[in-house]
């Protein structure tokens, strides 16, 4: 890491944690230098990072925090990488913009699509059907099927976004992977009625099916959460104790 990522990053995360408030002014470019040991170009290719990410407004007589909503979707994955794992609402609020992107892709996929797209997409979905695939070839077979939906949609828009966003999401929820468990039975009863839907252009049969996905992966990501938690608390209890 450069010295001007390394000012870039920490100042990023003292703003998001609530360090330097909205409208606040950040440190001087010489108070900057003193506290990295960095030079004045340094300090100001972070502050030049902060101002593309959407959180830094730099003006003639200093730099002060802009409004988070107004920042770069990049920012994203600052924002979950604070703590050691990412805030629960954030990621509540991260999978409920990514099933609505889902919902919006499978609409026009359909709209548009031929017999052989439909088969393609059929084809994605095939191997949800094994309650006995393994959590790391489900998880992949998931990431498959959103991603030929995404394609097969032609909305570039949303494929944009979406891919935006799980880049920045996936890598940050690693450490909740050892809690995660998926129920794999439910997943196969949605992947048939998914199939069936697509292969009958149902519309909304495939509507309530990935209303039924995101309630499941929802469920799924939070009970991942509380055994995290629990585990946690009793690593916590036994260090106490000894």
């Amino acid at each position: 890491m450069g010295k001007h990522e390394e000012i870039a990053d920490s100042l990023t995360q003292d703003i998001l944690v609530g360090q330097y408030r909205l409208g606040e002014r950040l440190p001087s470019e010489r108070d900057l230098a003193t506290r990295f040991d960095a030079n004045r170009g340094a300090v100001r290719e972070a502050m030049k990072k902060l101002e593309q990410l959407g959180i830094a407004d730099i003006q003639p007589g200093g730099a002060r925090v802009a409004p988070l909503q107004e920042a770069s979707l990049d920012v994203i994955g600052h924002m979950l990488a604070v703590g050691e794992l990412p805030d629960r609402k954030l990621v509540d609020q991260i999978l409920e913009v990514m099933d609505a992107l889902m919902r919006v892709a499978v609409e026009s996929a359909l709209a548009e699509a031929s017999d052989d797209t439909i088969e393609t997409l059929r084809s994605f979905v095939n191997p949800l059907f094994n309650e006995d695939l393994a959590h790391k070839a489900h998880m992949e077979a998931q990431v498959a099927l959103m991603g030929a939906i995404m394609r097969a949609s032609d909305n570039l828009v949303c494929q944009l976004i979406a891919r935006s966003v799980l880049l920045q999401f996936g890598p940050r929820m690693a450490p909740l992977q050892q809690y995660s468990q998926l129920d794999t039975k439910a997943h196969a009863t949605y992947a048939r009625q998914l199939d069936l839907a697509l292969a009958s252009r149902d519309l909304e049969a495939i509507r309530a099916v990935f209303v039924a996905f995101a309630k499941l992966h929802h469920d799924s990501v939070m009970r991942a959460y509380a055994a995290y938690e629990l585990a946690r608390t009793g690593a916590a209890q036994e260090v106490a104790a000894s």
